[in-house]
């Protein structure tokens, strides 16, 4: 896997982001689950798959993953297998949107996971809400 430096913005069909870790920000077992879920996002063939660093941005979360889906089904499934990369991990989630598989939200404290379907996704925006004063991003190609 090759990773170049992304500034702010974000493209869609760009590939996987990874947001660059602070030292000392993050304990690395936070770091492996991003990337433990990140990895689950990938082999499930999510699309336009980006992490946003959020510590020292809100007390919300410190990390933000947004994925899409080509169908409800296809939200369904990487929304399944990224729930259980956080169960592997011994961390647990709670999970909203499911039966709908429209947009699908996993809240495990300090990563907070969004899927989408396309359309929903595009409505919605959320890359541009929190684009503002954003963290540097990596993007893998």
């Amino acid at each position: 896997m090759r990773v170049a430096t992304l500034s702010t913005s974000v493209h869609p069909g760009a590939g996987v982001t990874v947001s660059q870790p602070k030292i000392g920000a993050r304990a690395p077992l936070g770091g492996s689950i991003v990337q433990n879920v990140l990895n689950a996002l990938d082999e499930t063939k999510a699309e336009d798959i980006i992490s946003i660093d959020l510590r020292g941005k809100t007390a919300l979360a410190d990390e933000m993953i947004i994925a899409t889906g080509r169908s409800t089904v296809h939200v369904g499934a990487i929304a399944d297998k990224a729930i259980k990369a956080f169960k592997a991990a011994g961390v647990s989630a709670r999970v909203e949107g499911l039966p709908q598989c429209d947009w699908v939200l996993i809240d495990a404290g300090d990563i907070i996971v969004h899927i989408f379907r396309p359309e929903v996704r595009q409505f919605y925006n959320l890359e541009k809400m929190w684009g503002g004063d954003r963290p540097v991003e990596m993007r893998l190609v």
